[in-house]
């Protein structure tokens, strides 16, 4: 089976303000509480933009470099509470470019994923949403694999890379057993499509999709939509938040898949006589894990 065995999963949907520091101390509380409630939980998941708000102003104000002090934090969360970590993301600083970068990390703290949101976020509907994304970040350049000890593989996109199947069809014949997608959708796309675009990998790919988000908070510009969710293989939802701070648990099953996949067998049925093995030569990065923990 893809997935090793099963999964439990904490969503954690944060609530940022102007205050790093108070949105970090937060972030801590936040998975003190998810640990306490269910100690069984293997695998922590953040938001986009989890520990700011959104916007330009934000991003080039509170961005950092690797390590720094959210790596470092993240680091600290999974070797303290002995789970894995999927970081959301924050502004990543790299000499002179910023990056929006997702960290993941292994129960002892070995960093395990490194992904940088690969499609920007350009759009223009006129009288309700315009954004340029690419004005302050650049794209990733690689797809990520990520090797989670005792699980199997996942594959990450950030957001607006959920748009691009080719990821999670990059992920899925790699053998990934689900789909994380850390997002800040708005009020104007979130009703239309972020259910529908989860739904959609997952059945595509028959894997599990994971996106987590951020709450709204109405002080801000950026009309965050919330509504983490998890879909399991077939298209089902889970579990789904509101548009609140909150917390989420669920457990992935390998026999979800397993079924799944021997009632609609896609991947033995594929024409790649008839059109290309998108995953065939696709740039991916996957970070292997090391034997010695480390901080970073």
């Amino acid at each position: 089976m893809v997935l090793a065995k099963p999964l439990n999963v904490a969503l954690i949907q944060t609530l940022p303000t102007v205050d790093l520091e108070a949105n970090l101390k937060r972030v801590d509380e936040l998975v003190e509480k998810a640990m306490t409630e269910k100690p069984e939980t293997e695998m922590i998941v953040f938001g986009e933009h989890f520990s700011t708000p959104l916007g330009k102003e934000y991003y080039e104000k509170f961005a950092e470099e690797v390590p720094g002090p959210r790596s470092e934090m993240l680091c600290n969360i999974a070797k303290k509470y002995k789970v894995n970590v999927i970081g959301g993301s924050f502004a990543e600083k790299y000499k002179d470019t910023l990056y929006n970068t997702s960290l993941s990390f292994d129960k002892t703290g070995n960093m395990i994923g490194y992904h940088r949101k690969v499609h920007m976020f350009d759009i223009d509907i006129p009288n309700k949403i315009t954004a340029k994304e690419s004005d302050t970040f650049t794209g990733g350049t690689s797809a990520t694999l990520i090797k989670v000890p005792e699980f199997g593989v996942v594959g990450e996109g950030i957001c607006y890379d959920i748009r691009f199947p080719e990821l999670a069809a990059i992920a899925s014949r790699n053998d990934a057993f689900c789909m994380l997608y850390p997002s800040a959708f708005n009020t104007t796309t979130g009703p239309l499509h972020w259910s529908l675009l989860a739904r959609s990998r997952a059945i595509d790919n028959q894997v599990y999709v994971i996106m987590c988000s951020p709450g709204r908070n109405p002080d801000f510009s950026y009309p965050v939509y919330g509504h983490s969710l998890i879909v399991d293989p077939s298209g089902k939802i889970l579990v789904e938040a509101g548009d609140g701070e909150e917390i989420l648990y669920s457990t992935l099953e390998p026999e979800a898949i397993a079924s799944f996949r021997r009632n609609i067998p896609l991947e033995t049925q594929r024409r790649f006589d008839v059109y290309k093995d998108i995953s065939d030569g696709a740039v991916t990065a996957c970070i292997e894990v090391q034997d010695t923990d480390s901080d970073n």
